[in-house]
């Protein structure tokens, strides 16, 4: 599982739909306003939606493992 809350960039984009843009949405939204409460928090970063999210849920987590 990736963690949300310490993956960059390069890590992120290995997660399928996630490129580069999104990966640094992602990185930037977690600068912005913290680290991820829930998993569901990723589809207030831009480009993300329930779709994208439904599809890489079971490869993310916010917690270490």
């Amino acid at each position: 599982l990736m963690n949300l809350n310490k993956a960059g960039v390069e890590e992120l984009t290995t997660l399928p739909g996630v490129g580069s843009a999104k990966a640094g949405a992602i990185v930037a939204y977690r600068e912005k306003s913290g680290p991820f409460t829930n998993i569901e928090e990723l589809v207030a970063v831009k480009g993300f939606g329930t779709k994208l999210l439904g599809r890489i849920r079971d490869m993310i987590t916010i917690q270490d493992k």
